[in-house]
This record gives structure tokens, C-alpha cells and sequence, in this order.
């Protein structure tokens, strides 16, 4: 699939025509008495609903969130939930993107806030599938949005310059869009630093080299942590496999 040029993008019912489109075709694919982790995001959320129809027609699944905004959806749906530790592996997982890159299935998450948790989930998981739309596939990771990383409160500053000998540019997300709002804080308590690098040539490298950094509690470079993407867009839905 070639990298939609941005000018000619799609409105926002478009896109969430196609990221619906995606979401009930993974869905289909859950097997009933799965133990599925559940992902976190706009993306995710159209899934929540369609696997909710599938449970109140007779699918049984229990369903491992990757936020606390994910488990409260999915509790108010009838989702039978649990843990993380409640549970020795997971059978499958399905979340979004932000970016993804082919034809490896490298990706950026974690524009939502939940990267730890949804990394956490995708690690446990025999089989990860990542639902997304064709506005998400991009030649190179970080060529539209910056990675975001997430850090320890304490002394963060000091963790931000250590990024910043890495390449980045970081910028400490707040918990909305005016300057004088307070720090974001994921469900774990942390910070994020959305860094922009510009497009990385080496995901798997910058992935190690982000990770020593002491402070970072981790990043939203997922590599190899996907199996299957479907991506919907104007030609329908696409299926990419991991060629690993």
C-alpha cells in the first residue's frame, strides 16, 4: 500500500468509516473462549463495540484492558474482564496504531497515553493484531508524529536532556491543549515526552538506545510486537502479516 499523499486525506467520517471497517474485521476473527487483549485509543474503542456485539450474540471471550478508559468501556458493555496477572498468557490482542511502517509492521503507539500497558499486553500475547486506516501507513517511522516516551516524574528533566543526546526534540504532554494545563499523568502515574526525531532509519536501534536511557519507563516504538495489521482504506481492507 503507498503512503497517501496528506493533501489528499480523508474527512473524519471517512476515516472512522474505514477504522470501523478494520476493527469489525479483526474482531470476526476472535475465537470464542479467547483471552484477548483489548487496546486503548479512538481506534480500539470502535472495537470495544463490535466485539460487544459478538459477546451479546453468544462469543465468550474475557477481555484484558490496557487502560483504565478501556476497562471502563468495556465493563460498561458486558466484557467480562481481567487482569494482567490474573492470567498466564493471552491468546491474542487487538489494538491501534499511529504509525506503521511496511512492509516489517514496525510501529509508533501510544498517542493515547497507555503505550506502557498496551507494550505490557502485546509482550503477553501469543498473537497481536493491529487495526488501523491507510492515513496510519507511512514509509518511515516518525516522518508525521513523534515518539512518545514515557518517564519518571522525578527529575525528568534531567531524562529529557538525555533524549536530547539521542537526536530528540522532546516536549512534556499536557493534560490538554493549553500551555498552562498540568503534565499528563498515564495510568501509571508518569510523564510522557512526545520526542520528535524525525524519520528513523533504524527503529530497532533508536528502540534500544531510548530504552537504556535511565529515567525512561518506556517508548512507543513497537518493533516486532505485531503479527497481523488490518488496513482499511478507499481499495477496502488490506491483511499484512509479519514476513518474520
Amino acid at each position: 500500500m503507498e503512503n497517501q499523499d496528506p493533501a489528499a486525506r480523508p474527512d473524519i467520517q471517512t476515516q472512522t468509516a474505514w477504522k470501523l471497517a478494520a476493527a469489525r474485521a479483526a474482531v470476526a476473527a476472535v475465537p470464542s473462549g479467547a483471552v484477548l487483549g483489548l487496546g486503548s485509543g479512538s481506534t480500539a474503542e470502535l472495537m470495544l463495540a463490535e466485539l460487544a456485539g459478538r459477546v451479546r450474540a453468544g462469543l465468550r471471550v474475557t477481555g484484558v484492558p490496557t487502560s483504565e478508559r478501556t476497562r471502563a468501556m468495556a465493563a460498561s458493555l458486558g466484557i467480562a474482564l481481567a487482569t494482567l496477572d490474573d492470567v498466564p498468557r493471552l491468546d491474542m490482542s487487538i489494538d491501534g496504531a499511529d504509525e506503521v511502517a511496511l512492509p516489517g509492521l514496525e510501529l509508533i503507539k501510544g498517542r493515547g497515553g497507555a503505550l506502557l500497558r498496551e507494550k505490557l499486553i502485546a509482550t503477553a500475547s501469543n498473537y497481536r493484531v493491529i487495526i488501523t486506516d491507510a492515513t496510519k501507513v507511512v514509509p518511515t517511522l516518525a516522518l508525521r508524529h513523534p515518539i512518545p516516551v514515557e518517564v519518571e516524574p522525578f527529575g525528568w528533566q534531567h531524562t529529557a536532556r538525555r533524549l536530547v543526546d539521542l537526536g530528540a526534540r522532546p516536549e512534556r504532554r499536557r493534560s490538554a491543549a493549553d500551555p498552562a494545563a498540568p503534565p499528563f499523568l498515564t495510568d501509571g502515574g508518569h510523564y510522557v515526552l512526545d520526542c520528535a526525531f524525525g524519520p528513523v532509519a533504524e527503529p530497532a536501534e533508536l528502540a534500544a538506545r531510548i530504552k537504556a536511557v535511565v529515567g525512561v519507563v518506556d517508548h512507543g516504538l513497537f518493533i516486532d510486537l505485531a503479527d497481523r495489521v488490518y488496513v482499511a482504506g478507499p481499495a477496502g481492507i488490506q491483511v499484512y502479516d509479519c514476513p518474520r
